[in-house]
């Protein structure tokens, strides 16, 4: 076995855990339907499979001919800036006007929401926010390119880091239920959601504009 697989492997995987892991409105999402056990599954499961299309598009090498191609950088910016200010716009809503009544967020309850639902507002959280092309298929393409002929066992670590992550804040959310189903919690985590997504947001239209 190349003595430079294991190493490839585990630079990948701690790559795209530092890019995934930072709180997000998908991550929140996730959060939300492990707390309440609602489409479990189908969200892991279409978080890590777009993670491991974009990766594996990123280690291909697409970053670099879409930032060779000027208007696909100001669509994407402009696309995406309203689309992270927008949802910033609600997460800032639901801290002042919590939709559980303030009660918090329990397990099995509040919010009922079809799996059809979940499916399309997990595949908008996924493909129609622009850091996730600005991270895993510029930045980590750029850092995969680094390892030359490891570059797919890279990706494939990157990938196995994205699995992990969702795997387990999708299924181990219960574990922080009873945190969770406190009013204030919620409102941190949209709060933090809230700021970061408003700040994206902003930035991404200002340097677009």
């Amino acid at each position: 076995m190349n003595s430079g697989l294991l190493p490839a492997v585990g630079a990948g995987f701690g790559t795209g855990l530092s890019l995934i892991v930072a709180i997000g409105a998908q991550n929140a999402f996730v959060l939300r339907q492990g707390v309440r056990g609602q489409a479990v599954l189908p969200v892991v499961a279409i978080c890590a499979a777009s993670d491991a299309v974009l990766i594996a598009l990123g280690v291909a090498g697409l970053g670099a001919v879409v930032t060779a191609w000027p208007p696909a950088m100001t669509v994407v910016g402009l696309a995406g800036g309203a689309f992270l200010s927008g949802y910033g716009v609600l997460a800032a809503r639901r801290v002042l006007r919590p939709a559980d009544g303030g009660q918090g967020l329990r397990a099995q309850g509040a919010g009922t929401r079809s799996i059809r639902a979940a499916v399309l507002t997990c595949l908008a959280l996924t493909w129609l926010n622009p850091h996730v092309y600005l991270d895993t298929v510029l930045l980590l393409g750029s850092v995969a390119a680094q390892r030359g002929d490891l570059r797919w066992v890279f990706g494939a670590g990157a990938m196995l880091g994205s699995l992990v992550w969702f795997a387990a804040l999708g299924y181990g959310a219960r574990l922080l239920s009873g945190v969770l189903a406190r009013p204030t919690a919620w409102r941190v985590v949209d709060g933090a959601v809230a700021v970061t997504m408003l700040a994206l947001g902003g930035m991404l239209l200002l340097r677009t504009l």
